[in-house]
């Protein structure tokens, strides 16, 4: 009997990796967007860059990956949303902009509930998302991961082969250290590094418009010079943004010609030049 369940999980692993597989074949590139701490801004990056994406007329999925903190639908005015399933596999959400979209918080019955889960059940739904989400074809699948480089990280690693990192930090020392930590990750597993984003870089005082170095500035692109990876650019600190996440509708979509908007889509170009 033990052999016999041995061979049936073998077998349901090799169809689901049949399955990832297949599902991936059909997008061109896979960009995950890391960050080597919480709180530096990645989900707000990794959306305003998938809007962006799909603002430049690019086929672009969004699969939120922080299964415990899972803000993306917040971010995309998607709370309400729930996902659906046919024969050929789960639907994903599609936004108005044709932007198709995943996450744990589509299968929560209610926003405050935590997902108290260890690795194997979280492996399991990341499994899901990569093989059963009827992705169809992209240009890009961004993938929003979780803070540092433990369960969910490693398993996008090794299921995604040829996705590329994004790492988002802030210029506080303290984030650098763990920036750096993200792109020596994405090194030994051999995950090509697009580069480093430099998040809440400078405040411009809206009342002098003179720049204010909050939280300093340049942090990011002296890592980058550092570890030898591209620098994407600098976001700055801007009210307008946390505002247009918390309202639903991203920067890049709400005020396209704020300067954070134009920073979004310069860091876009400068992803979308670096093809493998």
């Amino acid at each position: 009997m033990q052999d016999t369940n041995q061979l049936d999980r073998k077998k349901q692993m090799a169809e689901q990796q049949a399955k990832i597989a297949n599902n991936l074949n059909n997008i061109k590139r896979k960009i995950v967007v890391m960050s080597g701490k919480g709180g530096v801004g990645k989900t707000t990056v990794a959306v305003n860059m998938a809007c962006g994406l799909a603002a430049a007329g690019k086929k672009v999925g969004l699969m939120d990956v922080d299964i415990h903190g899972p803000n993306v639908p917040k971010m995309l005015c998607l709370e309400e949303s729930k996902i659906q399933a046919d024969d050929n596999g789960i639907i994903p959400i599609i936004t108005k902009n044709n932007l198709k979209v995943i996450s744990m918080a589509f299968l929560l019955s209610d926003p405050d509930s935590p997902v108290i889960w260890r690795g194997p059940m979280k492996m399991q739904v990341i499994n899901q998302f990569l093989g059963d989400v009827q992705w169809g074809d992209l240009d890009y699948l961004i993938v929003d991961l979780p803070p540092g480089t433990g369960d969910e990280s490693l398993s996008i690693a090794q299921q995604i082969p040829g996705a590329e990192a994004v790492i988002v930090t802030t210029p506080q020392d303290v984030a650098l250290l763990d920036s750096r930590k993200s792109v020596n990750f994405a090194r030994q597993l051999n995950m090509p590094v697009l580069g480093i984003i430099e998040n809440m870089s400078g405040l411009k005082c809206p009342h002098c418009r003179k720049d204010i170095d909050l939280f300093k500035t340049g942090g990011g692109e002296r890592a980058a010079k550092d570890m030898n990876v591209p620098f994407l650019g600098r976001l700055p600190i801007d009210p307008e943004v946390v505002g247009a996440g918390d309202s639903g509708t991203p920067i890049v979509f709400k005020n396209e010609k704020s300067e954070s908007a134009k920073a979004f889509f310069a860091i876009v170009k400068n992803i979308e030049k670096k093809r493998r």
